[in-house]
């Protein structure tokens, strides 16, 4: 079974695991957002000293790719790359949001879920804006992800047909203008090991990116925590 290194610090939770199929390992999470840089590297040190595992002997790096934090995009993605680059390992892309409705899926307080749900993750952008994505039971996309200005009009068509949860740093903002009978809200925290999952789906389909092409997936322009443009 392959063995995995999944980091994610594309959102203000960051998390790091080693899974062995289906099987988490460990998983170590921080959320002081601001710490993303110095935690990465001690915690995959430790995860990998707790498990007895030797980085050299995991078979792929995985990161959650975006959309998410400027700042914490870049650090996950050059770690995941450091190491694929000096190890000689697969490099695995997973969308911050498909890793999101994999955690609503894996929450049992948000079942049952009926098949014609679709999975809604949201991504604080500041003001009145998201980063959102759609996705069916089956975790394809309906809606790849883009930015999107929340009002009381806000996914109206959809919620006529479908009931939709809706998950992450943005839906509080949401929730303040949608009483829909058909939109659920959930509290479930994506991690690490939900990225484990879906890495898990990418490398039985063979599914690598090339280290010189890989980048994060930043959707629109990023501002730090200032406001201001990083250079």
């Amino acid at each position: 079974m392959c063995l995995i290194l999944s980091i994610d610090t594309a959102t203000e939770h960051a998390s790091v695991c080693l899974s062995r199929g289906e099987s988490i390992l460990g998983l170590i999470e921080s959320t002081e957002q601001k710490n993303h840089a110095s935690f990465v590297q001690p915690a995959i040190k430790l995860l990998a000293d707790g498990a007895g595992i030797a980085l050299i002997d995991i078979d792929a790096v995985a990161v959650s790719a975006g959309p998410g934090s400027y700042t914490g995009l870049r650090v996950g993605m050059a770690s995941a790359k450091g190491i694929c680059y000096a190890l000689k390992k697969k490099l695995i892309l997973v969308n911050t949001l498909e890793v999101m409705a994999q955690s609503i899926l894996d929450d049992p307080e948000n079942q049952p879920l009926d098949k014609a749900t679709l999975l809604c993750p949201l991504i604080d952008a500041r003001r009145m804006e998201v980063f959102t994505a759609l996705y069916d039971m089956s975790l394809k996309e309906i809606e790849s992800p883009h930015a999107m200005i929340l009002d009381d009009s806000s996914f109206s068509q959809l919620l006529a047909d479908y009931s939709l949860v809706f998950s992450g740093t943005g839906y509080h903002k949401l929730q303040t203008l949608l009483t829909h009978p058909n939109a659920r809200y959930s509290h479930s925290q994506h991690s690490a090991k939900h990225l484990a999952a879906r890495a898990l789906t990418a490398y039985a389909s063979n599914r690598f990116t090339d280290l010189a092409y890989s980048e994060p997936l930043y959707v629109k322009e990023f501002f730090d925590a200032a406001g201001k443009r990083p250079t």
